[in-house]
């Protein structure tokens, strides 16, 4: 069992190295599996590069990649899930995130547990930028009954996805990676796909990694009006599908 835990990044120096510590921090224990970072530095001008070119490697495998120009999201995700082997598992952490030790320790956990399952979906908690765990604002995945129950209430912005997941490099290949030309919510995107293709996530009892709120986050000024607007640039893409299953528009 192989994990790889993708990550572009863009200007986050001050957090980066936490990011990058978190994930050497794994322990594996009984499990047997192997584990990579792979990061896609795009656009940096705070000395990331130079960082990451500094690293040294103390602990699990750490490969990057820079780029002069920033990019969106979707692309710089699909770089590197196209540079992790084909029977790898993939685990998305932002690089403002931590990633929790027994993380991949709980997935690899599921995966031999469900073996015919594709992805996994976990709750996670958010801090503030020193750190601080923040009250009254986990996050907490619901238990579906079938893919068509998660898209309502997924469009019905009652329910939403984000880095809390470990999904198969198969499933990713199936459905065709990350939108490339949407600028917010390409992980949704995806994940619409995943239930589209007839793959309901299991829902894993841990706790995935803290997300880190702070004054240059990239969700910053996403409020409920915005949020529904993604879900409609969202929906219209797959709309046939989407109005089959009895599924409304936002």
């Amino acid at each position: 069992m192989h994990f790889s835990i993708i990550t572009p990044s863009h200007n986050r120096r001050q957090y980066l190295p936490e990011a990058v510590a978190s994930v050497r921090a794994t322990v594996s224990a009984p499990l047997d599996f192997s584990y990579e970072h792979l990061i896609y530095e795009n656009g940096s001008t705070d000395g990331s590069a130079e960082w990451l070119r500094n690293l040294g490697q103390d602990g699990p495998p750490l490969r990057f990649w820079t780029h002069p120009e920033r990019i969106l999201a979707g692309p710089a995700r699909n770089r590197l899930v196209h540079e992790a082997p084909a029977d790898t598992w993939i685990v998305p952490l932002d690089d403002d995130d931590i990633m929790l030790q027994r993380t991949l320790f709980h997935y690899g956990s599921l995966v031999e547990q469900y073996r015919d399952q594709q992805w996994f979906v976990a709750d996670f908690l958010r801090m503030d930028e020193e750190r601080r765990y923040l009250p009254n604002e986990d996050y907490y995945t619901w238990k579906f009954d079938s893919p068509t129950e998660m898209l309502q209430a997924i469009f019905k912005a009652e329910h939403f996805i984000q880095g809390n997941v470990c999904y198969s490099r198969t499933l990713f290949d199936q459905v065709g990676g990350y939108d490339e030309e949407i600028k917010m919510a390409e992980d949704l995107d995806l994940y619409v796909r995943f239930l589209l293709a007839g793959h309901l996530p299991v829902l894993s009892p841990h706790i995935s990694h803290l997300h880190r709120f702070h004054t240059s986050n990239v969700s910053i000024g996403v409020d409920g009006d915005k949020h529904n607007e993604d879900l409609r640039v969202i929906y219209d893409k797959y709309a046939e599908q989407l109005k089959k299953l009895g599924i409304e528009r936002p």
